[in-house]
């Protein structure tokens, strides 16, 4: 069996623990997340997997359980600990009975304020966290009571690292509010120069602040997000959307880039929802020729 973001809601709304970062750290965490599968395991004793799209920023996760198995792209890991990995790739994850995971979904990690780390040189693998983040805030982690307590921790610690680096975010806030600002207006397609002459720096620089934050530069940043909000609405609105409304010039134009961000299992899923929406498209077109 395989859940498959968007597609599979309710597994994903109902067997994750979900919360988002508050005040200023959401500029930096998207979410912590935990696995809630033990009511699974009576369905699914051989287990099963999800699947997740690509995505900006990174996850920690903190290994709770057993050994589980990572697809990242195709490259495909057996993770006995705790890692680090690029989510601008698609990514699989085997779980098994015994499997618990809690996990950080970042926009950008805090750590560059205190580390020398430029993330453009961890968007292949997987990464151990030996140095991306305090072990002894990993075994507080492990050691905690429950998800609440989890997240009380390691939001703890993040704002520790942000109240000592006040006044030295300027590239961060850059590249959290490019991100925020383009996805609420959908705009995906403003050219890295205007963007940057906003902040009063060079299209260079602002490629050198996602690149270095994200690991990715900032028009794949943007065409990521982009595709996944349209992805989001087609299957949850099918008939309500239109690909105008996220910049796409026609329907191939949208198709293109969608093909490319699916697997054909996903294409397979999406079928029924493509339909809707080339039946959809259909009446648009005869009511604005005046047909009935």
């Amino acid at each position: 069996m395989q859940h498959v973001e968007f597609f599979h809601r309710d597994h994903f709304e109902t067997r994750y623990h979900r919360r988002p970062a508050r005040r200023a750290l959401g500029h930096f965490i998207d979410f912590f997340w935990e696995i809630d599968f033990d009511p699974l395991w009576g369905k699914y004793p051989e287990g099963f997997s999800d699947a997740l799209f690509p995505n900006v920023g990174y996850t920690y996760m903190i290994n709770l359980g057993t050994p589980f198995v990572m697809e990242l792209g195709t490259n495909r890991h057996d993770v006995r600990s705790d890692v680090f990995l690029p989510r601008n790739k698609y990514m699989i994850c085997h779980h098994a009975v015994g499997n618990r995971i809690f996990g950080i979904k970042f926009r950008v990690s805090p750590v560059v304020f205190e580390k020398k780390v430029n993330f453009s040189e961890y968007r292949e693998y997987l990464y151990p966290l030996a140095y991306l983040i305090d072990r002894s805030v990993v075994d507080r982690v492990k050691a905690a009571s429950g998800f609440d307590a989890r997240v009380g921790i390691i939001s703890d610690y993040y704002n520790r690292i942000l109240e000592r680096h006040l006044g030295s975010q300027r590239p961060v806030e850059i590249v959290t509010q490019v991100l925020k600002e383009c996805g609420e207006s959908n705009a995906f397609s403003v050219p890295v120069d205007a963007l940057a002459a906003r902040f009063g720096i060079s299209g260079r620089t602002l490629q050198r602040y996602f690149e270095a934050t994200t690991s990715i530069g900032s028009k794949q940043a943007l065409q990521i997000l982009r595709i996944r909000k349209a992805v989001e609405q087609l299957v949850n609105d099918p008939v309500g959307f239109h690909y105008s409304t996220y910049g796409y010039y026609d329907h191939s134009h949208f198709y293109r880039h969608l093909r490319g961000f699916l697997n054909q299992h996903t294409i397979d899923l999406l079928q029924p929802h493509l339909l809707l929406l080339t039946e959809a498209s259909a009446k648009r077109k005869r009511i604005v020729n005046g047909e009935s």
